[in-house]
């Protein structure tokens, strides 16, 4: 399903082929900083495919990146042919939105992998907050990557992932246990990048995350975060600045009319998402 090798040097791996929480943390930390997270085709009105195949295509040979379906599906296929132990679940989101907001349906996938010392969360699709260390399954325990300190909660059989932000701790989504086969995302994705109140069909996000940076695009609000640094914030006013930054920051180069059509659909100075009621 998966040619490794290609994924392996989109990556820049050139490491250990074993299961070992060495090379998954390896490959959780390169997969965000080579492959970019942006909902380009949902913006524009395709909805992506999530057959393997065209997942690989887009994500590793186009130089592509996507959002959450396909870059955990690319991830997983990536760690099954590397002998891991994985697992594909679904969460609801509930990042950024109010304690009392009605319940949403599952809209992001992330992986649960299985190692001797115990189960992992591995997330490279969560675009906002994208996660670059896998996190061992454990509650209430806050667990440090280069940008973020982050920890899991736990409810009856519900899990809450939350990020620690100045003003305390911040939900992200709240998943079970329940794996979910390939079949199960087909409708999550087509709602997701269908529907009319998805924010994947009205704005523009982007991000990628090194250890050094944080740069995140929303519309035309550029993000630069350094960590211990105050982020810094651009407003893209052009179409030249525009594609400078797809160039310069995710390493992206679309077709002219590609990159028009785009800029011409991105919401313009705007400090939160298009977010249209049910």
């Amino acid at each position: 399903m998966i040619k490794l090798d290609d994924y392996l040097l989109r990556l820049g791996y050139k490491g250990a082929r074993e299961p070992t929480l060495d090379v998954l943390s390896e490959l959780c930390a390169r997969h965000p900083a080579h492959i970019p997270y942006e909902n380009i085709d949902p913006l524009l009105g395709t909805p992506p495919s999530l057959d393997p195949a065209a997942v690989a295509d887009k994500l590793v040979q186009q130089g592509r990146g996507g959002y959450c379906f396909e870059q955990n599906l690319l991830l997983k296929l990536a760690l099954e042919a590397l002998d891991f132990e994985v697992e594909a679940l679904a969460a609801r989101v509930v990042w950024m939105r109010p304690a009392d907001a009605p319940l949403r349906p599952r809209s992001h996938m992330l992986l649960k992998v299985t190692l001797p010392g115990g189960a992992y969360i591995a997330d490279a699709g969560f675009g906002g907050n994208l996660m670059d260390t896998p996190l061992p399954l454990v509650v209430d325990e806050p667990q440090r990557s280069p940008h973020a300190t982050l920890r899991f909660t736990l409810e009856g059989d519900t899990y809450t992932a939350e990020t620690r932000l100045p003003a305390g701790w911040m939900p992200m989504y709240r998943f079970t246990l329940e794996p979910h086969a390939a079949a199960d995302y087909e409708p999550l994705n087509w709602f997701t990048a269908t529907h009319p109140t998805s924010i994947f069909c009205h704005n523009l996000l982007m991000e990628r995350v090194t250890p050094e940076l944080r740069v995140g695009l929303f519309n035309d609000r550029l993000v630069q975060r350094r960590p211990g640094v105050p982020p810094l914030t651009t407003r893209l006013a052009t179409q030249q600045a525009f594609d400078a930054a797809l160039r310069e920051h995710f390493r992206m180069e679309l077709t002219p009319d590609r990159r028009e059509a785009l800029w011409a659909k991105v919401p313009k100075g705007l400090d939160q998402f298009v977010t249209p009621a049910a």
